[in-house]
């Protein structure tokens, strides 16, 4: 068996892609089976070397203790017998899945593997891609053939960037293989490393659905949140004060409205209704979810101009503030942010806009989002928006606010963080 060659350090297990998936899942392995790095970005390459995560996920312990060789040689990679693939999926400007990251690694996999080697896809897709996409560059490139020369797989990756409680050791690992062997050899080999247990999907395409189905279920839950505060907000209702009330029932889900971003959920259900799309049905549900989501940036956006409008008399000259540049709190990852897209609306009408961030990087924003974050906060600001409840900004309070605005500004707190707390300016909230 693979996995006892593993166990025995005879044999190498390689995760491709060591971005914020790959490299979690390729330390964890490290701490007990040999394990090659392989990334094809040197310079990253060159700081996890150091022990530096390029994420800011991961510290200095995280690398110690393991048998780990970071490369991006195709050469040092040829020496394993296990790939898992974590490359990144994401959608391009219309929406449409980008799986060039994808493809490219099926390619490289084509140039590395050997009879009796193992893939395991880890990447988010739609429901039929392993199989019908890169299963087939894999198959051409090499000259082998899937089930008989080496086995496939697939196990959805549940890493939750910022989370310390839901590590990948401690989840249950949904597994699939191409046949009954591949599914066995696949789940002893992560339940080396998952504690929680193993589940193991009927089919390749099962797994795949089933990760794209959790990101889809939360997306719909928020947009109808967001729905929600809009509706509400319309009738002089707090949402968050009727949440509570909502919430004494003892099945109601404890959901919240706010921006949808990131890698996952605002991504994810894309994949799905383009494939449904290619099957010849339009999705109604989930589109209309995508749709509510991706449109509260400029809904954020509009109700701060509304009232700057109101109370300024020179629009131009007014100036905003937003806090919180990352897709999520506590976290350094601005992937697919949607305070970028509160931004440019606020831009549109010529406001002066600022942005800081407890964690994001200014340059990595500059060249992504085309603003870089401000080093000092003024004191008449317009507007302030908290669009990422940072730990550090929940220790802020009304006289702070009081200092850096003028008397008439409007303190927009998305997610409500500071609900009964703002005496001396007018306040909002989803």
């Amino acid at each position: 068996m693979l996995y006892q060659l593993l166990k025995n350090k005879e044999k190498k297990i390689a995760i491709i892609g060591l971005g914020y998936v790959g490299l979690p899942i390729a330390l964890s392995f490290a701490r007990h089976l040999s394990v090659i790095g392989f990334d094809i970005n040197d310079k990253r390459i060159e700081l996890m070397r150091n022990c530096i995560d390029p994420s800011n996920e991961l510290v200095k312990d995280d690398f110690l203790g393991t048998d780990i060789h970071f490369t991006s040689s195709l050469e040092e990679l040829k020496q394993a017998s296990f790939f898992i693939v974590a490359v990144p999926t994401a959608v391009d400007a219309h929406n449409i899945p980008d799986l060039s990251a994808l493809k490219l690694a099926s390619s490289t996999l084509g140039k590395v593997i050997k009879k009796g080697d193992y893939i395991v896809f880890e990447s988010t897709v739609y429901p039929g891609c392993t199989e019908e996409d890169c299963l087939p560059i894999i198959e051409q490139i090499s000259g082998l053939k899937a089930g008989n020369d080496f086995k496939i797989g697939y196990s959805p990756e549940r890493i939750n960037p910022g989370d310390k409680v839901h590590t990948l050791e401690n989840i249950t690992k949904v597994v699939s293989g191409c046949d009954e062997e591949a599914l066995q050899e696949i789940a002893a080999i992560y339940s080396i490393v998952v504690k929680a247990g193993i589940h193991k999907a009927a089919s390749i395409k099962v797994a795949e659905a089933a990760k794209i189905i959790e990101n889809s279920q939360r997306d719909l839950n928020i947009a109808l949140m967001n729905e929600l505060s809009i509706i509400f907000d319309r009738m002089d209702i707090n949402t968050y004060e009727v949440l509570e009330a909502a919430a004494t029932k003892w099945n109601f889900l404890p959901f919240t409205p706010g921006l949808v971003g990131g890698h996952c959920i605002g991504v994810d259900p894309y994949y799905l209704t383009y494939k449904a799309a290619k099957l010849g049905y339009t999705s109604k549900i989930i589109a209309a979810g995508r749709y509510i989501n991706d449109n509260m940036g400029s809904y954020v956006a509009k109700k701060v101009i509304q009232h700057i409008i109101q109370y300024t008399s020179d629009v131009k000259a007014a100036k905003v503030l937003v806090m919180g540049a990352t897709f999520k709190e506590n976290v350094s990852d601005i992937r697919n942010s949607k305070v970028a897209d509160v931004v440019n609306a606020l831009k549109d009408y010529h406001l002066n806009v600022e942005v800081t961030d407890a964690f994001a990087d200014s340059n990595s924003l500059k060249e992504e989002y085309g603003f870089p974050l401000i080093h000092n906060i003024a004191k008449n600001y317009d507007a302030v928006i908290i669009i990422v409840p940072h730990n550090p900004y929940k220790e802020l309070d009304d006289k702070y606010f009081a200092s850096i605005t003028k008397n008439d500004a409007l303190i927009a707190d998305i997610k409500g963080i500071y609900r009964g707390k703002i005496k001396n300016r007018k306040y909002w909230s989803l």
